[in-house]
């Protein structure tokens, strides 16, 4: 999926509405931001974050501000940071992968729009892809839908693998026992043998490689994570340098040098008549959390190989 187009359509309808609505009370609405990484992994998506906004009409500092808290891939500091935007009333709160869970439990008025890698409703995060109640809704990118077809592609790349390393980032706990579930049940179906490998720092994606490495596995699966995302330079290059054929779940790790990538594509879906639909704004007069419009489903699929 092509970064711009991504956080375009997150920063499209579905953030204006909420913006709108503020802008009467106020001459100068503000959007939270709140991410587990740091601002230079993911430098590419907040500028065309803001393209997005430009696009239906909000400038960052002149009818707009966007306040950012980024955890710095200290997962544990996502709450106080969460609160702090809350403290700070922002009209809207952007928030990914596990952001989305903080965000969700630090406010049940303020709307929020997620990112979710894997069905946002067996996460908890909504009660309904179509109508999802409360103050969240986003975009479902179904990436659990791909395991199995990312692990046949493996195999054509490399034939004779029979041992496969999946790599995954305990923190990302959701995303971690969905990709460890369907992993196990994919592999079994084809006959490969994996082995999942935790990873949740610069010094254990070291380690990893090199137990990978002296136990001679033969082909690497990495997890949809966004700290592993962060760590994509790091990971390409390691695989690289030991010969390891690997696939990901998004098209960055192979711009960073990164073998293959098999993940969602949603260009065909990107007019503004197919983004978000706004919020139903039903009941937040009132003080309730208004009903958000439904969870927007990733379009197709794109590989990509380096």
């Amino acid at each position: 999926m092509n970064k711009r187009e991504f956080i375009t359509l997150v920063g499209g309808a579905a953030v204006a509405w909420p913006l709108a609505a503020r802008a009467q009370q106020s001459a100068m609405p503000v959007i939270g931001f709140l991410d587990s990484r740091s601002p230079d992994t993911i430098a590419d998506r907040l500028r065309a974050f803001r393209l997005g906004l430009k696009d239906t009409g909000y400038v960052e500092g002149e009818n707009v501000t966007i306040v950012h808290r980024f955890a710095e891939d200290q997962v544990d500091r996502l709450p106080e940071l969460a609160a702090e935007l809350v403290r700070r009333q922002v009209a809207v709160m952007i928030a990914t992968g596990v952001g989305a869970f903080v965000a969700k439990a630090a406010t049940a008025t303020i709307p929020i729009v997620f990112v979710a890698a894997e069905d946002p409703v067996r996460l908890g995060l909504v009660a309904n892809i179509a109508r999802p109640g409360g103050n969240l809704t986003g975009i479902n990118l179904f990436n659990s839908e791909l395991v199995a077809k990312r692990l046949d592609l493996l195999r054509e790349l490399v034939p004779r693998a029979a041992r496969i390393a999946v790599l995954v980032n305990p923190a990302d706990v959701a995303s971690t026992e969905a990709t460890v579930r369907d992993a196990t049940a994919a592999a079994r179906a084809i006959g490969l043998q994996i082995q999942v490998v935790n990873a949740n720092t610069g010094r254990e994606i070291d380690s990893a490689f090199d137990t990978l490495t002296r136990d001679g596995y033969e082909a690497l699966f990495v997890g949809a994570s966004p700290y592993l995302s962060g760590r994509r330079v790091q990971l390409a290059q390691l695989a690289a340098f030991n010969r390891l054929p690997a696939t990901y779940s998004n098209r960055e790790y192979v711009e960073a040098g990164g073998l293959m990538s098999y993940g969602s594509n949603i260009s065909d879906a990107l007019s503004p008549g197919r983004r978000l639909h706004r919020p139903h704004p039903q009941g937040s007069e009132a003080g309730r959390p208004a009903g958000c419009a439904g969870v927007e489903i990733r379009a197709g699929h794109q590989r990509l190989d380096r």
